[in-house]
């Protein structure tokens, strides 16, 4: 008998005490939140540049690299910048060299061109093999569009009649930032 009254006694309690778990309604809702941060990529849409020149004999050989970039830097303090490193080195041997030029004065300089998102070089700059150099900086609140913003570069390496006949080729690195 007792323990019929007990048994009664709880799921009496169990019935008329309010459910412990969650209730379904006909609306819910949720905080969705997201840190947006500074981020930064570049894409180089002329992944061959072939330098040529034109005109009279001994004329420097031109060439253009473009790229596009995608850039977002810090709201208040942000700050960004793409630089390029020349390495490995022309080659091969006899021909022009960024590192150690055949001749004082041969450079492989260049001009830069960036979006209004940014602020180009102020050329012609000399590239460098140890030394990444300036193409462009972006200050606070840079932003990009979606797609991305465009720029270029513009070679010119000093055409010296020392250079032996053929075909020399670089590398050029280029690395994009933001904080």
């Amino acid at each position: 008998m007792k323990r019929v009254l007990f048994s009664l006694l709880v799921v009496t309690l169990v019935l008329l005490t309010p459910n412990a778990f969650a209730q379904f309604n006909t609306t819910g809702t949720t905080t969705v939140s997201v840190a947006v941060v500074a981020e930064a990529s570049i894409r180089i849409d002329t992944p061959t540049t072939t330098l040529s020149t034109a005109g009279t004999i001994f004329n420097d050989y031109t060439g253009t690299t473009s790229f596009t970039y995608r850039i977002r830097t810090g709201k208040d303090s942000g700050t960004g910048n793409i630089q390029l490193l020349v390495g490995p080195d022309f080659s091969p041997a006899g021909g022009p060299s960024v590192g150690t030029p055949p001749s004082a004065g041969d450079t492989l300089s260049y001009n830069c061109t960036v979006s209004s998102s940014g602020t180009a070089c102020t050329g012609p700059l000399v590239a460098s093999t140890t030394t990444p150099r300036n193409v462009a900086t972006f200050g606070a609140n840079a932003r990009s569009t979606k797609a991305g913003d465009s720029g270029s570069v513009s070679w010119i390496l000093t055409n010296d009649p020392v250079y032996e006949t053929g075909t020399y080729s670089a590398t050029v690195t280029f690395t994009i930032s933001a904080t």
